[in-house]
């Protein structure tokens, strides 16, 4: 029996081994082009206003913090304005305006449509709020069934006014505990009530904690203790608030 052995020269199979060389290298330079890409990126969700260090801003961008200059970027968010306790923010082409010490401002995906200024849309669950040409959100509402102009106020610790304005909603004030309220004038005494009922449009909400000071408010302050209870969102003239429980 004869055995054949394959007589393939060595440039034989170089040739033979040329094309899936050329193949190859196209699919290695692609993905060497893939790797160089830049990672997409992260856009911020929730961002708040929580100091001032000079002219740079401490903003807590998803509960890390962070120091921005005037017209400096971060996590998509850039600091466009700073002004005392006010600062704008643009994030995905939306202006948002954040208050320091307010609760965080979400960030969807786009923007909920609300009227430029007017009465409070709501579903139940959500209350679109537009600004008035003071920049102020303000909505009618009422406290125990009876009517009350409120003014939306992140920095206030619960829902705030004067004695006047408990007495005229028949609220028993007196029975309150007393605290110590900080204004503009200085400490001044107040009472800490609970209120069984306020609402605005078709939301209510029960058991709302509020102070009721000695000092003359022209308006019933919308503070933390009802705002708390909703997700907000603010994007220019208006603000959105999206039920929580």
């Amino acid at each position: 029996m004869c055995r054949c052995r394959s007589t393939t020269s060595a440039t034989e199979r170089a040739v033979t081994s040329r094309p899936r060389g050329r193949l190859l290298k196209p699919l290695l330079l692609a993905c060497a082009a893939l790797l160089a890409l830049p990672a997409p990126q992260a856009w911020a969700q929730n961002v708040s206003y929580s100091g001032r260090m000079g002219d740079r801003a401490l903003l807590v961008i998803d509960g890390a913090p962070r120091t921005l200059a005037l017209g400096q970027e971060a996590q998509g968010v850039k600091l466009l304005m700073l002004d005392g306790d006010n600062a704008t923010v643009m994030i995905r082409n939306q202006r948002l305006a954040l208050r320091m010490g307010a609760q965080p401002a979400s960030v969807g995906a786009a923007p909920a449509a609300a009227e430029a200024s007017g009465p409070a849309r709501d579903s139940g669950q959500r209350i679109v709020l537009g600004a008035g040409a003071d920049g102020h959100f303000q909505v009618n509402g009422s406290i125990g069934g009876q009517p009350v102009r409120f003014l939306v106020d992140t920095g206030a610790t619960a829902v705030s006014m004067s004695q006047q304005e408990a007495e005229r909603l028949g609220l028993n004030w007196r029975a309150g505990k007393r605290v110590a309220m900080q204004t503009a004038n200085g400490v001044t005494p107040a009472w800490r009530i609970s209120i069984d009922r306020v609402r605005i449009g078709e939301v209510e909400l029960h058991q709302v904690d509020a102070v009721v000071g000695s000092q003359d408010m022209p308006v019933v302050l919308l503070g933390n203790s009802f705002l708390s209870r909703f997700r907000m969102q603010r994007d220019g003239e208006q603000m959105v608030l999206e039920r929580r429980y």
